[in-house]
């Protein structure tokens, strides 16, 4: 399914490319959701049983919190939770919203990017508040000063190698999925649906994993 704006401004023709309307069509979906999730939360008794949909979202927040308390440590639970358990889940929204037709967002180089910038920048950002600013130059002179230059093109590599990562991974499994179909044509119900367990569920679930927990990982090294 595919959907593109036309947008004519300043005597120019602008075309604002699928993954990003995809893009917003999830946080729409997902803030449509969160209100849901207020609402039905706000009006449940203290007394009262939580229905099967509570009890399973508030198993989801507390597996985010227990990967955020192992990776970053409990004290940070309540600073990074909500963070990490949107990006979590806008991940899973964006690689799996192939099953549906819609071309994940995540197949686009530039969205992937601007999330590996996010934690890029969050990684830096502290870096420089809990070192301070001597502390955080000396950081890339360790465990010798003869590394400095290696030691920063690590630092640069990681948003990068964070990117392509998630990227490449989506991107192909969204183009071995369009060869599929294009090749068994009429039979596609037939042979399509394994495939897409692997490509979609089993690889789109695997990809936002690892970017949480890398995400995790780089901001919380340099966490006090």
């Amino acid at each position: 399914m595919t959907i593109e704006f036309v947008v004519n401004m300043f005597g120019k023709t602008f075309v604002i490319p699928e993954t990003v309307v995809n893009v917003w069509l999830i946080v729409i979906v997902l803030f449509i959701f969160a209100l849901i999730v207020n609402s039905k939360v706000k009006k449940l008794k203290v007394d009262e049983k939580p229905s099967n949909f509570l009890n399973v979202i508030e198993m989801y927040v507390e597996i985010i919190n227990n990967l955020v308390k192992d990776t970053m440590g409990k004290k940070h639970i309540k600073s990074f939770g909500p963070y990490i358990f949107t990006l979590m889940t806008f991940l899973l929204f964006a690689n799996l919203i192939g099953l549906i037709g819609f071309t994940p967002p995540t197949s686009d180089y530039s969205v992937t990017l601007t999330l590996a910038l996010i934690t890029f920048t969050l990684t830096q950002f502290f870096g420089l508040k809990n070192n301070g600013f001597v502390g955080y130059l000396k950081g890339f002179t360790e465990p010798i000063a003869l590394l400095t230059p290696l030691n920063v093109i690590g630092e640069i590599a990681n948003p990068v190698s964070l990117s392509f990562r998630l990227f490449g991974n989506v991107m192909a499994g969204t183009l071995l999925m369009t060869l599929i179909y294009n090749a068994v044509g009429f039979f596609a119900p037939l042979v399509a649906p394994l495939p897409h367990a692997y490509f979609d569920i089993f690889s789109g679930v695997l990809q936002s994993f690892i970017f949480t927990m890398l995400t995790m990982v780089f901001i919380g090294g340099n966490l006090d």
